[in-house]
């Protein structure tokens, strides 16, 4: 205590609470000048933003310099920097999870394991226990196939793999809010050059950290052979709809958003994964298809260039019937629905003369199917029925006349006879 109510020490923690009280006020300054959401360097409020602890941090290394050249003691210095270290670690691990996946409970469980982790280092580093901490660390040895490696590297190994890991989603992210979000506007193609960066950030920091590591990368080519006879033989289906998923969503053939129709399956595509398809239909129902379906069956796509699709009706009706006044009739029972288009005009067609009827076709166009068509064809088949009933048009009953013949005391004869 003597000590700590020294000059030298009342001039330390004065510059250490000059260096952080100004470090507050410069992120207090830009926080309120620049925009900081999605920010991993500002945040709301001034200390969970990455660059209050950041500036202290740069302030103290500059402090410890000024002083060891003035050659004052630096002992609190020396305490304040591990502290700030922590602190910058913390708060860049809780940026980053918060910015890649804000919702996922396994970025806060990742965030919860890295503070206790980091505190506990911090506190050893602060007591002057981290050298003899790791030399013991050094002493245990494992095993691991014919290679030696003790406890100390492994825990480096493993922590230096997790921030590898949290640099490349940080830089996928970045790169997909910042770049490609902006300037490509499609979804699909957003989608998938997010899913091709993300991927390719993380093999390449995987690899870095085993090579960091001393881990013979040669050996990955027999684990690669291996998965491609496995591919080969047993997961061939599994296999062609990863390959479709991305063949999908490059060529863009089919988008998240179209109104599609494929064997069964008919509604909105909500979401286009690397496997399968989800499809939504307007009863609620969300269908998962597999992206093979899609490549190998065909596709009927109303949200392509053309919004605009015929549907057609029929009705039979008698060969008494003046075709044109049907022709009006149900021209006008056509036009009277809303999302019928007025152009092109709907048209009634003679489609064949069929036993004891006339039948005619009414074709009429939308440009809405993704609102759904059985309700639009019904609604035009109601107002259909309503004008042919109040034309009085007669809608012909199916008829039989069977002829018996009469036997010689006027009696039928069965079938038989």
């Amino acid at each position: 205590m003597t000590d700590f109510f020294s000059t030298s020490s009342l001039v330390q923690c004065a510059a250490l609470a000059l260096i952080i009280g100004l470090s507050f006020l410069f992120s207090q300054w830009l926080t309120q000048r620049v925009t900081h959401e999605q920010s991993v360097w500002l945040g709301e409020p001034v200390h969970e933003g990455l660059l209050f602890p950041f500036c202290a941090l740069m302030l103290c290394f500059v402090l410890k310099v000024t002083f060891h050249l003035l050659h004052q003691p630096i002992d609190l210095i020396l305490m304040a920097l591990p502290l700030l270290v922590f602190s910058v670690s913390v708060r860049l691990i809780a940026r980053v999870l918060l910015f890649v996946a804000p919702n996922s409970p396994l970025m806060r469980a990742l965030e919860k394991v890295f503070f206790w982790s980091a505190g506990f280092v911090c506190v050893l580093w602060v007591t002057n226990f981290l050298p003899d901490f790791l030399n013991e660390l050094e002493s245990i040895h494992l095993s691991i196939g014919k290679s030696q490696m003790n406890l100390r590297a492994l825990l480096e190994g493993l922590a230096s793999m997790i921030f590898v890991l949290i640099f490349s989603l940080w830089l996928s992210a970045a790169i997909e809010r910042q770049l490609i979000a902006p300037t490509v506007q499609d979804l699909s193609m957003r989608r998938v050059l997010s899913n091709l960066l993300r991927s390719a950030l993380l093999v390449v920091g995987v690899l870095v950290t085993m090579s960091s590591l001393g881990v013979d990368l040669t050996a990955l080519s027999v684990l690669g052979g291996a998965l491609g006879v496995g591919l080969g033989f047993g997961l061939q289906k599994l296999a062609a709809n990863y390959v479709s998923g991305f063949v999908i969503l490059l060529e863009r053939s089919i988008r998240i958003g179209d109104y599609v129709k494929v064997e069964n399956f008919e509604g909105e595509i909500t979401d286009i994964k690397t496997r399968f398809t989800l499809i939504r239909s307007f009863s609620g129902r969300e269908s998962i298809v597999p992206n093979e379906l899609l490549i190998s069956q065909p596709i009927e796509n109303y949200s392509l260039q053309d919004p605009q699709v015929m549907l057609s009706t029929f009705i039979a009706l008698d060969f008494q019937s003046d075709e044109h006044m049907v022709k009006v009739v149900l021209l006008e029972a056509a036009l009277s629905c809303e999302r019928v288009l007025r152009e092109p005009a709907p048209a009634v067609l003679l489609q064949s003369f069929e036993e004891g009827a006339l039948k005619f076709k009414l074709n009429f166009w939308i440009n809405d199917p993704e609102s759904g068509q059985q309700n639009v064809l019904s609604e035009v088949n109601f107002a259909v029925l309503q004008a042919v009933r109040q034309a009085q048009l007669q809608i012909p009953m199916p008829q039989r006349q069977l002829f018996w013949a009469a036997g010689q005391e006027g009696e039928l004869l069965s079938p038989k006879n």
